[in-house]
This record gives C-alpha cells, sequence and structure tokens, in this order.
C-alpha cells in the first residue's frame, strides 16, 4: 500500500533565512485532498516565526498514534461483537533528550475512554 502526503513551504518575500527569523508555517495536503495549515510547535520556535493555531509534527504524531490506537480497539471490539457508542482520548507526549543527549519524543501516553453500549 502507497500513501502520499504533500508539504509545501515558501519564504515570504520580506523574510530573511539566513538569520533563521523566517515563518515555520506551511501546508500539510493528503492524497484525499485535505489540507491542513502547519508549523513548528511555538513551544519549540517563538512566535511569530510559529503559529500556535496551526497543527505541528508533535502534536500530529501524538494524534497518529492515538487514532491508531483506536481504530484497532474499535475493529477489535467489532468483532467480538461488543457495541462501542463513543471513544475519547487525552493524549500526551513528552519531548525530552533521549539516551544521546537529542530532542525527541520519549513518551507517549493514551488516556482512552469507551463508552459500550448496553445491548
Amino acid at each position: 500500500m502507497k500513501y502520499t502526503t504533500r508539504v509545501l513551504w515558501k519564504k515570504g518575500a520580506a523574510e530573511g533565512f539566513t538569520d533563521n527569523k523566517y515563518s515555520r508555517v506551511h501546508q500539510w495536503s493528503f492524497d484525499g485532498g485535505v489540507a491542513v495549515k502547519a508549523s513548528s510547535s511555538p513551544q519549540v520556535v517563538p512566535v511569530p516565526m510559529s503559529d500556535a493555531s496551526a497543527i505541528d509534527p508533535e502534536e500530529a504524531f501524538i494524534a497518529a498514534l492515538s487514532s491508531c490506537h483506536m481504530l484497532f480497539f474499535l475493529s477489535i471490539a467489532a468483532s467480538k461483537s461488543y457495541v462501542i457508542e463513543a471513544y475519547e482520548d487525552e493524549a500526551e507526549g513528552i519531548m525530552d533528550k533521549n539516551e544521546n543527549g537529542q530532542m525527541a519524543m520519549t513518551s507517549v501516553t493514551l488516556r482512552p475512554r469507551v463508552i459500550f453500549s448496553d445491548l
């Protein structure tokens, strides 16, 4: 199976670049046609070079793990004839230095809350 995305960034006309003060805002486009505004995390690169209203890679990573877990859980529940009414997860990721002293996502905690049908 092949999955594709497109990441597009363009330097602003009045922006410098080598001074490292350029906008990190860019766009993610997915094969189904959805386009999403993305940016570096304002916790990593300060505003105005980041946009707090955009999705950042760290959030997307956590959301992808949470979504994958949910979809797997729902498929297992359905195969066992359990009916799920709702699933919610308040996932959290921690970015810290790894064992090599490099910044990395060192842990992700999923907190799924599931409502089963009374059937």
